[in-house]
């Protein structure tokens, strides 16, 4: 079984190859599907999803793979993929596109690759070894210690949601400098963790959305919790504050205090 740092080789190797699908995608191929309110796919997710796997397959064979349009299984030790992060971007020519590549194992991320492909940029990381953009510099999250500039995504497919993100929405408009929300989550964090952003926040996202994404916030010195501070309850519930230590203790403060609606569960 290769190591951890021929692992994240391979997951970088693996968002290259649906960067490639996704750069050279034409209108025909971004035609979209509607899965569900504000949720598409197309067949560039899909050909993006199958050169991502066809990778991870062939170096990592023993390794099962969750993905977000072919599906798979949760497992101790398993690839995740989002082939591509931001398909209504995508559809409508706005170049904030994520490609996101993750190993979990026992339920935390351990190594991951995320890709820009139409901004040209790519981060990696494999767990206590840092995180590194594509020109091999080390990210290192903001040492930024005042009001802050923060990123975010909004509960559009889960509008039960609106009633806890609308309160923490507010009072992080009016304690940090400026939100930013560009529609993919896995930029957003790697955004985070090269230091562009101070931080990040959103709710119900999917485990493909943020495994490698906190992985690179971890290892660039940051700190991932959900809303009330768990570091591993996050990956069940994808309600997730990431950000530099002093600012994720300011976010914390305001989401620590939302409320979980009815009938809600950690399972």
């Amino acid at each position: 079984m290769p190591d951890r740092a021929a692992l994240r080789e391979l997951a970088l190797a693996s968002i290259r190859a649906a960067s490639a699908v996704v750069t050279r995608g034409d209108s025909a191929a971004r035609a979209p599907e509607r899965k569900g309110f504000g949720d598409y796919v197309t067949a560039v997710d899909r050909e993006a999803e199958r050169a991502a796997i066809a990778v991870l397959r062939r170096g990592a064979p023993d390794i099962p793979v969750l993905a977000e349009e072919s599906g798979g299984q949760a497992a101790e030790r398993v690839w995740v993929i989002d082939p591509v992060d931001g398909t209504t971007n995508l559809v409508r020519g706005f170049p904030v596109v994520g490609v996101s590549v993750a190993l979990v194992e026992e339920g935390r991320p351990v190594v991951g690759a995320v890709g820009a492909p139409h901004l040209g940029a790519e981060w990696s990381a494999s767990e206590g070894d840092g995180a590194w953009d594509g020109a091999a510099r080390r990210l290192l999250v903001s040492s930024h210690t005042g009001a802050g500039v923060a990123a975010t995504g909004f509960p559009f497919r889960r509008k039960e949601n609106l009633g806890r993100y609308l309160p923490a929405f507010e009072a992080a408009l009016r304690r940090f400098e400026d939100l930013r929300r560009a529609g993919a989550a896995t930029l957003d964090l790697a955004y985070v963790a090269a230091g562009t952003w101070d931080g990040f926040f959103e709710l119900g996202l999917a485990l493909w959305d943020i495994a490698a994404g906190s992985l690179l916030v971890r290892e660039a010195g940051g700190v991932v919790t959900d809303w009330a501070g768990d570091p591993v309850a996050v990956f069940r519930s994808g309600d997730i504050v990431a950000g530099s230590p002093a600012w994720h203790e300011a976010m914390l403060e305001i989401t620590a205090g939302s409320t979980r609606p009815p009938g809600w569960r950690d399972t």
